[in-house]
């Protein structure tokens, strides 16, 4: 049986942190908490779970902190989790299986990330990521925002999911602070620094900085072809917001170029069309959308309902005001295989019932 160090780091988590370590607390060997400077009962909570809890200052960076807690560990793997994040009994006890099975060969192991679930629990936005690493092989955390390891050596996919449950009503400035200091301080970004400081900005209304932020960032020779789709995707979002449409249109196809479709980009140019009346086009990339591939392990995100759900509820629309009726049933009828609880399926079927 392989050993399983948990290393994390927390600030400020009195809310969350004891069902985080309650639901792993029986999958893993030893605790490791590295607290960043919290002022309520965090460090608190973590002392009934663990006598390994350490102090450090916060400076900016969470590849920093990450490494420092794994640099802490014993056990055969670090794995990594957030204060907000859970693993469900199920999951849990498919994790034992793997510890007990496990030839400690991997390298790295990858699981799923539930980053978001709908109002019934089901997952809507998933990815895989590096969840344990082995300690001997000595990986670093890179990146002082949304950081990352690049994995090498054997890597193994566990089909087992950790969810993320967060309580936070706001959307902070934290990772939009760290990504303008760097810049004041003239640090060279990487091409995911690039990437996610777009992202920043276009989450904080700067629509124009965020497009030009795209821009260089696409025109960059090194992107993971996956976050070049996605920043296609952003680039959209923001010139539609500048009101300019035929630029939004040119990003979206400009993502066709990086490789094959995902249901995301399908949905995304079947809803340029559909927004204006262009029926026959956007059921074209809605009906892409459903025979779409799903690639889960090629690491990114992966948004569930525009492989199911979405791509039915609006090919529902489009062959109603084409007047084919039949397939507009046909196509509702799917949705509710997807979603039945789903508040555009529940409106379509109180249309179908009437009609």
């Amino acid at each position: 049986m392989v050993t399983v160090s948990l290393c994390m780091i927390v600030r400020d988590e009195e809310e969350v942190l004891a069902r985080c370590l309650d639901s792993v607390r029986e999958a893993v060997d030893e605790i490791i908490i590295v607290d960043t400077g919290s002022t309520d009962r965090t460090k608190d909570i973590a002392g009934a779970y663990t006598e390994k809890i350490y102090d450090l200052p916060w400076e900016d960076d969470f590849a920093g902190a990450r490494n420092v807690s794994f640099a802490k560990a014993e056990m055969d793997y670090c794995m990594w989790l957030d204060a907000d994040d859970v693993m469900k009994e199920g999951e849990r006890g498919r994790f034992l299986q793997w510890k007990a099975q496990s030839d400690g060969t991997p390298d790295a192991v990858m699981m799923k990330y539930a980053a978001g679930m709908d109002e019934q629990g089901k997952e809507t936005l998933c990815y895989y990521r590096e969840r344990l690493l082995k300690r001997e092989a000595g990986f670093l955390w890179k990146g002082r925002v949304h950081e990352a390891v690049e994995v090498r050596g054997k890597v193994e996919y566990l089909d087992i999911r950790i969810e993320h449950h967060s309580k936070k009503k706001r959307y902070g400035h934290r990772n939009l602070r760290i990504y303008e200091r760097m810049k004041e301080e003239g640090e060279v970004f990487s091409a995911r620094d690039r990437f996610y400081y777009a992202r920043e900005l276009y989450y904080h209304g700067r629509y124009e900085e965020a497009a030009g932020c795209f821009l260089f960032y696409l025109d960059r020779q090194d992107g993971f072809s996956e976050n070049q789709v996605e920043a296609c995707r952003y680039l959209s979002y923001c010139l539609y917001v500048l009101g300019k449409e035929e630029e939004a249109l040119s990003a979206l196809y400009r993502g066709l170029s990086f490789r094959v479709p995902g249901g995301e980009l399908c949905c995304d140019l079947g809803k340029h069309f559909a927004d204006r009346g262009r029926w026959e086009q956007a059921a074209f990339w809605y009906e892409a959308a459903l025979r779409a591939e799903k690639k889960e392990e090629d690491g990114g995100f992966v948004q569930e309902e525009c492989y199911g759900y979405i791509p039915s509820v609006q090919l529902c629309l489009c062959y109603s005001r084409m007047g084919e009726s039949k397939k507009a049933y046909e196509c509702h009828k799917m949705a509710g295989k997807y979603k039945p609880y789903g508040r555009e399926y529940l409106k379509n079927e109180e249309y179908f019932r009437n009609m």
